[in-house]
Parts: structure tokens; C-alpha cells; sequence
């Protein structure tokens, strides 16, 4: 039986006559990602039509997800929050702090060792607060919710930026802050701005070798990084049924990477096998009973320029193999001479040192398997690989099952070390260097969603590549990035050549999913007598203080770092080394935007103090301003604080005395946090005037006493001669939104109401 089954027969329940509903205001056919919004009304049935991209709204998600380095803060928040239990449905993951190095035993040893503080916090707070909690070992978050949580129809939301997985079995599942997440774990409303929606009709079928994974490396190189942001992302078509329920949340999963608020699938024949596969037969049976309500109307995708915004044609029999990078997810090359010629002209290193397989993205049991068919193809054909070779299975009952089924020993046949149940080299957790900074240039191909510099391995000289799972496979036997296995042929030990046929795999495991033990632990019905403890000495956990607010004179601000370029959140607080420290706010923030490229010299963590005129770090330089009582604001160019939905990222400029930050363009989830925090998030009303910030400006904002939605602020900058320019700024605040900064945090703003 499924988790919460009650909850997800309440939601169905309800559903009809919500979505009839909104039908009806709206005066019009819906689509899926309509239907689940106006079906998750923050006030209920739906009474008012809304308008997409510009409209905020209240929504109530079914569920709550957090894995462990984002799950510190917003635990520490929501002890802030004066409940006694969680008011939805919540989860706990540990698969971050894993580090990858010698193999899955003694990696999750080590994680043992070192983080026990850690995840011994994060059980015991799970368990006071009516938390499930899964132990490390147990598996990614975002694969675990796929077998065990998500369903059709449902709304979740998750802190870590690829909770939209969960869209594979047709879910409505966000990435946001810790903040967000405490509003709906303290029974708040959560806000979001009502998507525009973009419609992707895919054709044809896959087939030989091409992946689901190809299918958003496609989508990612034409709507690049920023090309879905503030949209839903839905697909449909022919070829979209023909996919496999993972195939489907492994498009989803990289939705992240293009920026949009999520993506999703209609449920349909794969998701049932799915989830009656999972042991989840009461869902697909309760979904069945409103089949109709989990996908779009008819008329939608029978007619999608009608009612999406932008509508996107893909043919899955034309689609090739595609290698997304490096440094940049969206950047698509197709596998074989495309590749060398790319790869010569810009100097990629063309030799292989790495494969590695899994993390939130692909790790399923289909993606072993088909991965696995390319192993055993170099097994039987005298093949060995000439590149190392990584495997992370997604979950315990993944891991159990391929190991049952010999699908595992295929890969530790060819010498791949087989890590933990974890995120690991993903998200930077991976002991490959003893010193990443000064390690060589380098190419590595995995089949993750992310590959900004540094992010696997810590070092900024390798090149990442994304691929299938099967493609990193055929890489990584051949070595060789521009390695095509279509038409390619291998020289074997034996000084044959061979060709490699093309994968194959299960959908889903022939004789059924199966697991000793899941790593799940179910929280105490009672849990008031549960203390939580946090040693004023640890320098892993840290009790919050709240923020008091910035206020509305802001005179004399300096600037700490002009970015430049790309600057994402990894950019803004890393990962790596530094997830040990993401439940102590003052420590890492010893890491605040030291990633950040420095406009006027180029240089990462070395910006000038207006204090001293000296170059220092620019951790050093802002405390020293705060200690000064000196505000200091930071600005970005495009995109700004893409990637992660770290909350960390907006904390710590906070924390440290940073009272505004001026961009470009934001990512949607780091716009967010920064509100959140208590902080100002504008945007150039004239991007020009990027070009007119100085090193040592200074800046008075004159009209921040008339703070109001839709209304541009105006910035004086005192250039250091004592010549002057003036600026707007345009915010996305609504009034709502404006309370937050006035109380000095949302969380604030929520003790408030509470008390």
C-alpha cells in the first residue's frame, strides 16, 4: 500500500469538481498543469481566472521533500515556527553528505563518521515533528519520492531544484527554499506566480540509441538555461505515452536546467505499470476511477497553439545522441564527428578520464539495465574500458534489485566501483583530487543534470559532459568524447574489431522490484517528549537568530562584488567540502560568493574594500563592512543564482550585511529566497546600466520609503570623483511579498501571525 493513500483519495475526491470548476471560470479546454494548479487552491474551488506569468497565487502542495544539506536550515527555520507537528505530508533524504570515494561500504561509513551529528540532528527533529525520515544509504530523494510518494494529479513541493522528477509520474512537484518549505510545513499558504505554460508534442518513438535523456538535452539547446523560466513545462504526443514512467521523470528531472518551475506528463499505461510495480496498486486503481481529470482535455493537445504559449515539436525517430556541455547544460553537440570538430576547434580535452552513471537523474532500474547491456557487450566482446567508471544506483530497492538480477556485477566485471545510494560526484561530493584547484585539464561524460565548472570534482579545468546513461557507458569503454557507437568500431584485446550493438534493458524488472531493508524510518505519533538537541559548540549546527529588517533608508551602501558572467548558486555557496557546514549559518557563509567572477579584475573571491582600498576575500571584505555598520549591495548580469535552490545562497549574503542585490535577470528560485530572507531582488530597468556600476560607487536609494508593487525604485551612485548617476530598478514584490521585508524574513513574519 502507498504511503498516505488517505490524503491522495482526498485530493482525487476533489478533484472533479474543481477542475469542472475552472473549466467553466476559465471558459475553456485545460491543460494538465492547469488542472493540478486550480485543483490546489489555497482557498479551494476555483472562483477567479488567472492570468499566467503575471497573477500571484496561494496554493495548498499535498506534500513536503528535503534532502539533508538543504534540510538542516529549513528544519532550524520551522523549529522557529511554533508548531508542534507538521500540518502535510514531509519527508527527510540523506543522500548529500556521501562523499564518493573508494565504493558504497565504506563511503557510507565514512558519511557515518563525520556527519553522525549531523544526520542524528535531522532524525531526531524528523521524529518530534511527525517527519519521515530515510536513512543515509537509502537513496536519492528524488528517485525514493518517485517509488514511494509522488502520484498523478498530486502537488509537491521540495527543497532542491530537481523535486520536479517527481513530474515523471505526473505530478505538479517544485523546487524551492527552505522558507517556502516551512510555510507549507507550518500550514501556511505557499505563493507562486501563476505559470505560463509550455507545451512540448513529441513525435515518433525512441529506439537503438537514443535515451528520454536525449529528449531534454534537445529541449535544453533549444530553450537554453533560462528559456523555461517562470513556465510549466508539460509533454504530450504519441511519442510522449510510448516512454517509460522514469524515461519520463528523467526529462522532468533536467526540466530544472532550463529553468522552469517544473515539467510534467498526463498519466497514462507507463505510470500505472509504474506504480502497480511499486507496490502502489490502490493509487493507480484511485487514479483510474478520474483517468481523464490527470491529463489535458482533448482539445488541448489535439490543438496546442491554442492554449499554451510556446509550443515545441520534437520527432523521437529523427532524434540522435546528444553530449550537452561543457561548463553549461544547454550547450548540445551531436555524438561522433559533430563532437571532434567542436572539440578540436575549442580546445575540449577529446580523451575520456571519467563515466559515471546516476545521481537524481538517471538511476532507475531501465537505466541500469540499458547501461548495463553496453557493459556486458564489452565483457563478451573482449573490450575493457578506457576510461574509469562510477555507478550510483538511485535507491536501496534499485540497488537491491539490479544486484538480484546480476546487473551490477556486469559493471564491477570492467572495474566500475560502485558508490553509495547517494548523490556523490553530482552535486560535488567526490574525493577525486587531493587538490582540485591546481588538478589538470581534463574531460569527464555522466549522465547528471549539471555540469557548471568545478561542480563534480572541484576542479575548474574539467570538462563535464551530459549523456545517457548508455552513452556514457559506450564513452567510457571507448575513451574517446567524439566516440560514436552507431557506426564507430572498437579494436578488442584480441586486435579485432567490433562494432557495439545497441542497448537494451527492462522497463521495469522482469521478476519485480524487491528490498531487504528500505532505510525508512516512520516518525513517533507522539513526539513532544523528543528532544532535539544542537551543541552551542558545534561548528556543523547553529541555532538561527532572526534577521531584523533592513528598513527603508538605505544610504551609503557600498558595493561588494560586481559578477560577472555566469553566477549561479554554486557560484554564490558552494557545495563540495562546503555541505558540512549547511546547518551552521555563520560558517558557511565563510564561502559566501567566492565562486563569483570579479567584473573588474576577473578573479574569484578578491574584490576591493572601500575601507581599506585593499584586495582581500570577499567573505573578510563584507564582514569587515557589517562590522563597520556598513550596508553593501552585490550585483549580477543574467540569470542570476541559476541551478541549485539552496537557500544558503540568499542566507548568507543576509547574514553577513548585504541588504540588496541587482541583477540582470534572476533565476525563479533564487529571486524567491532572496524575498524570503528579507532582502531587495531588483532588476535593471535598463540593463545597460550594468555598465555604469564602478568599483568604488557608492549608493543611496531615494525613493525606498515608497516601497509598493509594480512600482520601480530609484538608486543614486556616487562615483568616487563625486560625479553622480541615477538609476531605476524594477522588483517583482507584491504586498504580501513586502511584509517579508518590512518583518525582516517571511519566518518572521509567520512567528508573528502565529503568536
Amino acid at each position: 500500500m502507498a504511503f498516505d493513500i488517505e490524503m491522495i483519495k482526498k485530493v482525487y475526491g476533489k478533484m472533479v469538481e474543481k477542475v469542472d470548476a475552472a473549466r467553466q471560470i476559465t471558459g475553456k479546454p485545460l491543460t494538465l498543469a492547469e488542472k493540478i494548479l486550480y485543483a490546489h487552491l489555497w482557498d479551494g474551488k476555483p472562483t477567479t481566472a488567472y492570468q499566467r506569468g503575471k497573477d500571484y497565487v496561494d496554493f495548498a502542495p499535498d506534500r513536503v521533500a528535503c534532502q539533508d544539506a538543504t534540510a538542516q536550515m529549513a528544519l532550524l527555520q520551522f523549529m522557529q515556527a511554533g508548531k508542534t507537528k507538521v500540518a502535510v505530508p514531509t519527508t527527510v533524504h540523506c543522500d548529500h553528505l556521501i562523499q564518493a570515494k573508494e565504493g558504497a561500504d565504506k563511503d557510507l561509513q565514512n558519511a557515518l563518521n563525520n556527519s553522525n551529528e549531523v544526520f542524528n540532528f535531522l532524525e531526531s527533529v524528523s521524529d518530534k515533528y511527525g517527519i519521515g525520515f530515510w536513512k543515509p544509504g537509502a537513496g536519492i530523494i528524488h528517485q525514493v519520492v518517485l517509488e514511494n510518494y509522488a502520484f498523478p494529479g498530486g502537488m509537491m513541493i521540495g527543497t532542491d531544484s530537481h523535486t520536479v522528477n517527481a513530474g515523471g509520474l505526473g505530478m505538479v512537484a517544485i523546487g524551492v527554499g527552505g522558507a517556502d518549505a516551512v510555510d507549507v510545513m507550518a500550514g501556511m499558504a505557499w505563493e507562486l506566480k501563476f505559470p505560463k505554460l509550455i507545451g512540448v508534442k513529441l513525435t515518433g518513438k525512441l529506439s537503438g540509441w537514443t535515451a528520454p535523456k536525449d529528449v531534454i538535452l534537445k529541449v535544453a539547446e533549444i530553450l537554453t538555461v533560462k528559456g523555461g523560466t517562470g513556465a510549466i513545462v508539460e509533454y504530450f504526443g504519441p511519442g510522449a505515452t510510448a516512454m517509460s514512467c522514469t524515461g519520463k521523470g528523467t526529462i522532468c528531472n533536467m526540466g530544472a536546467e532550463i529553468g522552469a518551475t517544473t515539467s510534467t506528463f498526463g498519466y497514462d499505461d507507463s505510470m500505472e505499470r509504474y506504480l502497480r510495480a511499486t507496490e502502489r496498486a490502490d493509487v493507480a486503481d484511485a487514479a483510474n476511477e478520474i483517468k481523464e481529470y490527470l491529463t489535458a482535455d482533448a482539445e488541448v493537445y489535439a490543438n496546442p497553439e491554442k492554449y499554451f504559449d510556446q509550443v515545441i515539436e520534437i520527432n523521437l525517430s529523427e532524434l540522435k545522441p546528444l553530449l550537452n556541455g561543457p561548463f553549461t547544460p544547454d550547450l548540445s553537440t551531436a555524438a561522433g564527428s559533430d563532437m571532434t570538430e567542436k572539440a578540436n576547434a575549442n580546445d575540449w580535452p577529446l580523451k575520456v578520464e571519467w563515466g559515471l552513471i546516476g545521481s537524481c537523474t538517471n538511476s532507475s532500474y531501465e537505466d541500469l539495465s540499458r547501461a548495463a547491456s553496453i557493459a556486458q557487450q564489452a565483457l563478451d566482446k573482449g573490450l575493457k574500458t578506457k576510461a574509469e567508471f562510477g555507478i550510483n544506483p538511485g535507491s536501496e530497492q534499485v540497488r537491491y534489485t539490479a544486484e538480484r538480477d546480476g546487473i551490477l556485477q556486469v559493471f564491477e566485471k570492467l572495474d566500475a566501483k560502485i558508490f553509495t545510494n547517494a548523490c556523490g560526484p553530482c552535486i560535488g561530493q567526490w574525493a577525486r583530487y587531493k587538490d582540485p584547484k591546481n588538478a589538470p585539464k581534463n574531460s569527464i561524460i555522466h549522465s547528471f543534470n549539471r555540469n557548471f565548472a568545478k561542480r563534480a570534482d572541484g576542479n575548474p579545468n574539467t570538462h563535464a559532459f551530459v549523456a545517457s546513461p548508455e552513452m556514457v557507458a559506450a564513452i567510457a569503454i571507448a575513451g574517446r568524447l567524439d566516440f560514436n557507437p552507431l557506426t564507430d568500431k572498437l579494436i578488442n584485446e584480441n586486435g579485432e574489431e567490433v562494432l557495439l550493438d545497441e542497448p537494451t534493458g527492462w522497463e521495469l524488472p522482469p521478476k519485480g522490484f524487491e528490498v531487504k531493508e528500505n532505510g525508512y524510518l516512520a516518525p513517533s505519533a507522539d513526539g513532544s517528549n523528543v528532544e532535539v538537541v544542537v551543541n552551542p559548540d558545534s561548528e556543523r549546527l547553529e541555532l538561527l537568530t532572526p534577521f531584523t529588517p533592513i528598513g527603508n533608508e538605505i544610504k551609503g551602501a557600498k558595493l561588494l562584488i560586481k559578477a560577472f558572467g555566469k553566477c549561479t548558486t554554486d557560484h554564490i555557496s558552494m557545495a563540495g567540502p562546503w555541505l558540512r557546514y549547511r546547518g551552521h549559518l555563520d560558517n558557511i557563509s565563510n564561502n559566501c560568493l567566492i565562486g563569483a567572477v570579479n567584473a573588474y579584475n576577473k578573479h574569484t573571491n578578491f574584490v576591493k574594500s572601500q575601507l581599506t582600498g585593499e584586495y582581500d576575500a570577499v567573505p573578510a571584505t563584507q564582514r569587515a563592512y557589517k562590522a563597520a555598520g556598513i550596508p553593501t549591495i552585490v550585483v549580477g548580469d543574467h540569470n542570476y543564482g541559476e541551478g541549485s535552490s539552496r537557500e544558503h545562497a540568499a542566507m548568507e549574503p543576509r547574514h553577513l550585511g548585504v541588504v540588496a542585490v541587482i541583477v540582470k535577470s534572476f533565476a525563479r528560485i533564487h529571486e524567491t529566497n532572496l524575498k524570503k530572507q528579507g532582502m531587495l531582488g531588483l532588476t535593471f530597468t535598463n540593463e545597460a546600466d550594468y555598465d555604469l556600476i564602478q568599483e568604488d560607487d557608492t549608493f543611496n536609494f531615494l525613493d525606498l520609503h515608497e516601497f509598493a508593487p509594480g512600482k520601480p525604485l530609484t538608486i543614486e551612485v556616487v562615483h568616487a570623483d563625486g560625479s553622480k548617476d541615477e538609476f531605476k530598478v524594477n522588483h517583482t514584490y507584491n504586498q504580501g511579498q513586502i511584509e517579508w521585508y518590512n518583518e525582516g524574513s517571511a519566518l518572521n513574519l509567520i512567528k508573528k501571525q502565529n503568536s
